[in-house]
């Protein structure tokens, strides 16, 4: 077999060129956080590899429950009936966790020209010290990893899909989408979607997304911070209810307060040194909207807060993790020390 190219974008563009030319190949590991594309591209693979007539006889799906180098193999000698491919996807499968390597690299090393295997993960975690089956992978697939878009690219996605439903965003609107939505591209397809349902206009505006769109956690810790930095108290406490509601465990919240407080303090930092937001969002791997965003709240606030509201926050996940006392009362707790050392900044 021949060597393709592995890893990251190189996968990712081997995958799209062997689309293009109608010319899937015969091993490929698709993997990485965005699910969205994950599962466009294995569709895509589907379509060129399977027809309706025969899908039932040459698709070939393996999971953890099932999955054996045997049967495996046995998938791989099953020649195609009335088509010139047969497709076997394996979901999930711990391949390195496998008894018969052996039988493995046999198999992965030598996959008939009629067969393509796709092995899918959203997290892959190669155990390399199977070094001759990780070479035997590395060597044959091509190992295609689909990350989290970036912002730009998701703005020029956002719009495309207003526009598919005859909808127009403005550019400032799809940022507040993200800032809503966080970088997924399933949940802002479902988002989209609702938010057309819901608006009978042709130019999407605030509110449709206010109604309809369910913010995820790090938005709400970003409006409290802003209700912190506002001085807009009785608002941030009101945000906490919200997103006790959203999170029952308060070890996670207290954990996505802490990250933003840290956020916050190294943003204090690096506007002390004249740095931009652009070096916030490669410090702290944070999207550039999210980013400028916590900027200007590091502004309203002085190095003093910054530093102390890190402090309460690892207090308090100690108190959460070592002590029996009632976790929403911390949580509570922990939001108006803030705003007394905001109060006071």
């Amino acid at each position: 077999m021949v060597k393709k190219p592995t890893g990251n974008s190189a996968g990712v563009e081997q995958l799209k060129s062997d689309l293009k030319a109608k010319a899937p190949g015969r091993f490929y590991v698709l993997y990485g956080e965005e699910d969205y594309l994950r599962r466009y591209y294995l569709e895509q693979l589907k379509k060129q590899l399977l027809d309706d007539l025969t899908a039932d006889f040459n698709f070939h799906r393996l999971n953890t429950e099932n999955f054996s180098a045997q049967l495996l193999a046995d998938c791989m000698e099953a020649l195609p009936m009335m088509a010139e491919h047969s497709l076997i996807l394996a979901e999930d499968v711990d391949i390195f966790g496998s008894s018969d390597a052996e039988h493995l690299c046999g198999l992965l090393s030598d996959i008939p020209d009629y067969c393509c295997l796709v092995l899918t993960y959203g997290e892959f975690k190669p155990d390399k010290r199977k070094k001759k089956l990780w070479d035997t992978i590395e060597k044959n697939a091509v190992l295609a990893e689909f990350r989290y878009q970036s912002e730009s690219d998701l703005r020029a996605w956002i719009r495309r899909h207003f526009e598919h439903e005859k909808k127009s965003i403005a550019p400032e609107l799809c940022g507040y989408l993200l800032q809503q939505c966080g970088l997924s591209m399933t949940r802002l397809d479902a988002e989209i979607s609702k938010i057309c349902a819901y608006s009978g206009a042709d130019t999407i505006v605030r509110a449709d997304i206010d109604a309809v769109v369910e913010p995820t956690l790090d938005a709400v810790v970003f409006q409290l911070t802003d209700a912190l930095a506002l001085r807009r108290f009785d608002q941030a406490l009101e945000l906490l209810h919200k997103l006790l509601k959203m999170q029952n465990d308060a070890i996670p919240l207290v954990a996505a307060i802490g990250a933003q407080m840290r956020r916050l303090n190294a943003a204090k930092i690096l506007l002390d040194e004249g740095k931009s937001a652009e070096e916030l969002a490669q410090l702290c791997g944070m999207p550039s909207f999210a980013a400028t965003k916590t900027m200007g709240q590091a502004r309203r606030f002085s190095e003093q807060f910054c530093q102390k509201a890190v402090l309460l926050c690892c207090e308090t996940d100690y108190q959460l993790k070592t002590s029996y006392s009632e976790e929403e009362r911390l949580v509570e707790l922990l939001i108006l020390q803030l705003a007394e050392e905001a109060r006071h900044d």
